[in-house]
């Protein structure tokens, strides 16, 4: 089995996420960009038994904006770790966190926020997926 590992921006806290990803995508909504500080977020996602907290667990912070997502963050650097979503049962860890994973992105979520237009043939979702609560409505290139 495959395991990431992975550590905010000082190294205070270090993770390790095993196996492979549910899935793996871009999100263009307005509070990744803003949270990530970048035009898109790389997300990766987990089921929250396959990521663990090897190290520092008493430096992270949680802040969440809406249920759906509780954004991880460390104390000392600020640096993001992770975002759990409980309406999903599922862990999002940055990729930039795991370094190690090869992310391949198979959908691009919230394109109707874009800032960044991406030509890359991938399905393009104005919001999300309906299996996971979103209209399924898709955005042609």
């Amino acid at each position: 089995m495959t395991t990431h590992k992975g550590a905010c921006f000082c190294g205070a806290v270090e993770i390790e996420a095993s196996g492979e990803p549910e899935g793996m995508g871009i999100c263009h909504c307005r509070s990744c960009r803003s949270w990530s500080g970048g035009p898109v977020n790389a997300f990766s996602l987990w089921k929250p038994e396959a990521v663990t907290v090897t190290k520092g667990e008493e430096h992270i912070a949680t802040y969440a904006k809406t249920p759906m997502s509780e954004r991880k963050f460390c104390r000392l650097c600020g640096g993001h770790i992770m975002a759990n979503h409980p309406p999903l049962g599922l862990v999002d860890v940055f990729s930039a966190t795991i370094p190690t994973l090869d992310h391949k992105p198979g959908l691009h979520v919230n394109y109707s926020e874009t800032v960044l237009p991406i030509h890359d043939g991938l399905p393009k979702f104005a919001d999300f997926p309906a299996e996971f609560g979103g209209s399924g409505k898709l955005i042609a290139e």
